[in-house]
């Protein structure tokens, strides 16, 4: 334990001072962060052993799943390895955006890698409740980040069983801020946004083991369960003290939506059923009158519309109140 906290709170306080983020992740930096970093090992180190078993734990409760392998890697990476080793035969991709259309770039190269799927196609996200017929797996994203686009889970759910399909959802973006994440069989995500932890941890949570083995050691989800390679330690040490009052630190995100939402209300460009709690898309450029603010630039979005994410006073933890939104306008 850091034998002077005081010291590290204004260590903290002068860190998050230099910069305010209104980026996708990951969020302010709190102190629980750092508190809970330490020398560690993944095998023989009983105590680290102890706080990964912890935080693991924790995530499936969150999620509702039963398995989970951990990972070193962004959320992309946890992507990967969930399509590569659970998705076969038909696949359907709900297509939402930048996000959505790099799961289906990923499921046509495992396609042509191992075989195991035999058909990928897509649906744009506005009327995707229109197709018919029989797949095997349908793949979405929950929160679709580069457009501020929130799914219905519930709806993708009664959707994939129509369609006699398994559903799998890229959940970076939802994990920690979003409901019902068990409605979906298999999910991936990372340390780093929704969860208030440190870069460089991926996870795949799910409830059935893949019935086949990809000719990939660092991408076959065998290799990161049998822990073959070293894991995401330090990543997983920064969730244990965070995750134990992940809802105060999740308020701070709602006070941060909330704000921006009544600033900036005539120019919201969905309707709140449609957002997200992590970020907000509106018609108009976004500006700073703050030199340290730095802004979210989505990857591919329209003219004239900005994306505002809200992680950036996570650190405030219940004393938040969205004022990081006051040095922003619209133009």
């Amino acid at each position: 334990m850091y034998d002077n906290k005081e010291s590290l709170n204004i260590l903290i306080k002068n860190k998050n001072s230099e910069k305010k983020l209104f980026t996708a992740g990951p969020a302010s930096l709190a102190q629980e962060n750092i508190l809970g970093l330490e020398p560690c090992f993944g095998r023989g180190d009983e105590n680290y052993s102890k706080i990964e078993n912890r935080v693991l734990s924790t995530l499936k409760e969150l999620s509702g799943h039963k398995y989970i392998a951990r990972l070193q890697g962004s959320g992309s990476t946890g992507l990967e390895v969930m399509i590569s080793n659970f998705a076969y035969g038909k696949v359907l991709i709900i297509d939402s955006g930048y996000y959505a259309q790099r799961a289906e770039m990923m499921a046509k190269v495992a396609s042509k890698a191992y075989g195991q799927i035999t058909e990928v196609s897509s649906i744009d996200w506005q009327s995707f409740e229109s197709i018919n017929g029989r797949f095997d797996w349908v793949i979405g994203c929950y929160t679709e980040t580069s457009i501020a686009l929130k799914l219905d889970i519930e709806k993708m759910r009664k959707f994939a069983n129509s369609l006699g399909a398994k559903l799998m959802l890229d959940a970076t973006a939802s994990i920690g801020l979003e409901a019902h994440h068990e409605l979906a069989d298999t999910i991936s995500y990372s340390s780093c946004k929704g969860l208030f932890g440190l870069t460089g941890a991926a996870f795949v949570a799910f409830n059935d083991m893949p019935n086949f083995n990809i000719p990939s050691f660092n991408l076959s989800i065998e290799s990161h369960l049998e822990k073959k390679m070293t894991g995401p330690y330090h990543a997983i040490c920064s969730l244990d003290k965070i995750i134990k009052d992940h809802h105060n630190f999740k308020y701070a995100v709602e006070a941060c939506k909330k704000h921006f939402t009544s600033k900036f209300g005539k120019y919201l460009f969905f309707p709140i059923e449609k957002q997200p709690l992590l970020c907000t898309r509106v018609r108009g450029t976004i500006a700073a009158s703050d030199p340290k603010a730095i802004l979210y630039s989505p990857r591919t979005l329209a003219p004239n519309e900005s994306v505002v994410c809200h992680l950036g006073e996570i650190h405030l933890g219940p004393n938040a109140k969205g004022l990081i939104n006051e040095c922003l306008s619209i133009s």
